[in-house]
This record gives structure tokens, C-alpha cells and sequence, in this order.
């Protein structure tokens, strides 16, 4: 398995490339070949320090991801590195609670610059890598994507946005062989994960889950582990929300609210 992880310093990224890795030498007997990018440096160090000592090969690229430049940066270390592409998981993103209201363009523009854009840029410039290798992408989208929250500004737009962009690779590529799927994860034990869930409490938040439970990065690193593995080979333009039922528990209020 030779794949890019954006956002992999910590939490949903983190977690994917030891899935990854995991999972790699489960099916094949050898560990993972890895790059990972990130804007956190130290962070991302220590992730590929603890990855090394499982076994995985990997590379770190310092990136800033709303640098339109920095795509090509990863997708270059990645061609220097391993040779080739089996997957491209793109998950950096970022979220701040602000209201319609008082959010600047230049909040939009670097919304759509860190959540949506990146992915179209990596998943271009990483094309002939994919096609060759007969590859997937997953971006990491979110609940947000598919009904609105308190105070997320354009962040539910951007992840709306990401949806679309993912199921035209999958329209476009799915010829060539590129498969292309999303995950939609709600609330996550992981820094993004607390700054959305600042506007409510960790024990609503569990209270409106039907499992009961907010989910650690590691339930959203296993169905990605998954979808970029051969046993996926025939989902291509797919959504996986990985939230518990939140989806369903919304659905059921908003319901009550109209009757």
C-alpha cells in the first residue's frame, strides 16, 4: 500500500495511517509505504517516528494546504518516494464556529481553500499515479455535509461541496479504474471534532447519538482503511457517514418539530 494522508499529524489523519499500515501487512505480509502531510510539524514528526517504529516506510511534507502550489509539492514527494500511488486520502481540514452573520470573505475563502479545494488539486495532480495503480481516493467530508448545524458558517457548504467533487471523480475516473468515495464522520474525539462540538456539550452530544457514544478517530480510520482496500473494489461514489445514527436522531427531531 503506497498512500498520501493529508491532515496526519493528529487525530482522523493520524489514526488512518496506522490503520493503513495495519492493515497493509495484515493482507500482504509488509507495512505500508506512507506520506504524510501536515502543516503541524512537530506533531506530524512524532506521528511518523511512531509509525516507523511499526514498521511503515514513511515521508513528512510540511504543508500549508490553502497554498494551491502545495498539492503538487505532496503528490511530487510521494512520486519521489514510492514510485507510484495506490490511494490518496485527503482529510486536512479546518472548522471555527462563527455565524452567517459575521463571517468574512476572507473566512469563506479560506474555508473552501483548507476543506474543498485541496482535494481536486491532490486527486489532479495525482492522477496518472492513481490510474496507473488502478487507485482510490477517500476525502474525509462530515455529517455537516448533509444537514445543517449552529454557528458552522460555510464549513457545512464546504463539506457539501466536497460531496459533489468526489462523485464527479468517481463519474469521470471510474472508467480508468480510479475509485473515489467519501466518509462523513459526526462527533470525534479529535481537535476538529471538539472545536465543532464547542457550541454544545460533549454530554448532548452523546445523548442525541443513538449509540450512545462520540466516535474515536480510530472508527473513522477503519472504514477508510477499508474503503481504499481490495475488499471495496466495487464502491465507487459513495458517502459512508460513520456518526452513530446522529444523522438518523436529527431526521427524527426535525420530523417531531414539523408535525
Amino acid at each position: 500500500m503506497r498512500a498520501i494522508i493529508t491532515g496526519a499529524a493528529t487525530g482522523i489523519g493520524r489514526a488512518t495511517a496506522f490503520a493503513l499500515n495495519a492493515d497493509c501487512k495484515q493482507r500482504t505480509g509488509e507495512p505500508a509505504r506512507l506520506v504524510l502531510a501536515d502543516i503541524a510539524a512537530e506533531r506530524l514528526a512524532e506521528t511518523a517516528r511512531d509509525l516507523r517504529a511499526e514498521g511503515a516506510t514513511v515521508e513528512t511534507v510540511m504543508v500549508d494546504l490553502a497554498d494551491p502550489a502545495s498539492a503538487q509539492t505532496v503528490v511530487d514527494a510521494a512520486q519521489r518516494a514510492m514510485g507510484g500511488l495506490d490511494a490518496l486520502i485527503s482529510n486536512a481540514g479546518i472548522i471555527r464556529l462563527v455565524s452567517l452573520l459575521d463571517m468574512e470573505v476572507a473566512d469563506y475563502d479560506r474555508y473552501f481553500a483548507i476543506n474543498t479545494r485541496p482535494t481536486w488539486l491532490l486527486a489532479k495532480a495525482a492522477y496518472p499515479m492513481l490510474k496507473e495503480a488502478r487507485g482510490s481516493i477517500v476525502a474525509v467530508a462530515s455529517v455537516a455535509a448533509h444537514t445543517p448545524y449552529p454557528s458552522l458558517g460555510a464549513y457545512s457548504a464546504t463539506k457539501a461541496a466536497l460531496l459533489m467533487f468526489i462523485r464527479q471523480m468517481a463519474f469521470d475516473w471510474g472508467p480508468v479504474g480510479i475509485r473515489a468515495n467519501t466518509i462523513s464522520p459526526g462527533s470525534t474525539h479529535s481537535e476538529i471534532g471538539v472545536n465543532a462540538g464547542q457550541a454544545r456539550p460533549a454530554a448532548d452530544r452523546v445523548g442525541n447519538n443513538p449509540l450512545g457514544r462520540i466516535a474515536d478517530p480510530e472508527d473513522q480510520a477503519a472504514v477508510i482503511a477499508f474503503l481504499v482496500s481490495p475488499a471495496a473494489r466495487h464502491i465507487n461514489g459513495a458517502d459512508i457517514a460513520v456518526e452513530g445514527g446522529a444523522l438518523t436522531q436529527n431526521v427524527s427531531a426535525m420530523a417531531r418539530v414539523t408535525r
